[in-house]
């Protein structure tokens, strides 16, 4: 295993002020700061040599200005997140060798030791362009509900295949009408973190969509179906859930107002 003081990688945190369920999120208020500034400083603690948000608005930069941050403004016409961080990796001029990890800007609560884990995972497999973490599925409803994206990995943990479907699907020993999933370690939720070569990036925004990444509105799969392999881990530490409704802000809220 490599040793973590010894990583050098970049923290990205898209952040755009559209969304078509909470529009504004990474302003909205938690304790009097605003979401974005929470997910900077867990990035901060991590061992990451530089953190910057990367958004096309610049109510969002003002934001990150007026708590210090460091922000990079980007096109407004990007697709995905992906194509915005490597807009920002373009503009840093980080080397192709160098790298960056996504850090979602709806997750207030992500663990710095999540972040230092999924660039360490890519640092110590070479033959991988990306690296993303994964968590345990601990019931049949979350193995059925599309929201939560299930992946399989082959046995040196490389991804084969990210769905929202249900998968693997246990067919001789599994039914609608059971309450509980078959035993077995191979039933996983992927966790939207990653980690990218630079390189990765610059060829990610010159291939088309697709069709499998069209079919399950999942970035992850163009990485595949482009050849390129996607190392997953464990995840070390529990990964709370992010912001994407209403009820998910006031979920959040609570916790910080009851610490």
């Amino acid at each position: 295993m490599g040793n973590q003081s010894e990583l050098n990688f970049t923290v990205v945190i898209p952040s755009r002020f559209g969304s078509s369920r909470l529009p504004g999120k990474p302003l909205e208020l938690i304790n009097g700061k605003p979401m974005v500034e929470y997910v900077y400083q867990q990035a901060l603690q991590s061992k990451a040599c530089r953190v910057v948000v990367a958004t096309d608005d610049q109510r969002i930069a003002d934001a990150v200005s007026a708590f210090g941050g460091e922000y990079c403004m980007t096109a407004v016409n990007h697709e995905s997140g992906t194509d915005r961080i490597q807009e920002v990796a373009k503009k840093l001029g980080l080397s192709d060798d160098h790298i960056v990890v996504n850090v979602q800007g709806d997750e207030p609560l992500i663990p710095a030791a999540v972040i230092n884990q999924v660039a360490l995972n890519l640092a110590n497999n070479s033959a991988a362009s990306a690296a993303t973490l994964s968590e345990a599925i601990g019931s049949l409803n979350e193995f059925i509900n599309p929201n939560a994206v299930k992946l399989v990995t082959d046995k040196d943990g490389y991804a084969l295949y990210f769905s929202r479907a249900s998968i693997p699907w246990p067919r001789d020993d599994f039914s609608d009408q059971q309450e509980c999933l078959p035993q077995g370690n191979v039933f996983n939720r992927h966790i939207g973190i990653y980690a990218y070569k630079v390189s990765l990036l610059n060829e990610f925004v010159t291939w088309p969509m697709s069709p499998l990444e069209q079919l399950e509105c999942l970035e992850q799969l163009r990485i595949l179906w482009n050849g390129h392999r996607l190392h997953v881990e464990q995840a070390v530490e529990l990964v709370p859930g992010g912001v994407d409704t209403p009820e998910d802000l006031a979920r959040i809220r609570a916790v910080f107002e009851d610490e």
